[in-house]
């Protein structure tokens, strides 16, 4: 099994701008930089392809993938408040 953290193939989506996001359900995050966004449906272009995600892990932005998941190193985690 490969190393990193495993996000469903499905959730890595291509914005129309070109940007690869994690589709976390209402709430995308970049992956280049970890950004998170409320973006609207229309934004989505379409799913990742083998040849895009073959070019984020040349780039060294994922570590592999495979028909089901894609491998990231590290994605920055989503700020919570503390809970009191």
């Amino acid at each position: 099994m490969p190393s990193g953290t495993p996000i469903a193939r499905h959730c890595i989506v291509v914005l129309h701008d070109g940007r690869t996001v994690i589709d976390w359900g209402h709430r995308y995050q970049d992956i280049l930089t970890g950004d998170f966004a409320v973006l609207p449906e229309v934004e989505i272009s379409h799913k990742a392809s083998n040849d895009e995600l073959e070019a984020l892990v040349r780039d060294g932005i994922i570590l592999d993938y495979d028909e089901f998941h894609a491998y990231l190193g590290g994605i920055p985690e989503r700020f919570s408040p503390p809970l009191d």
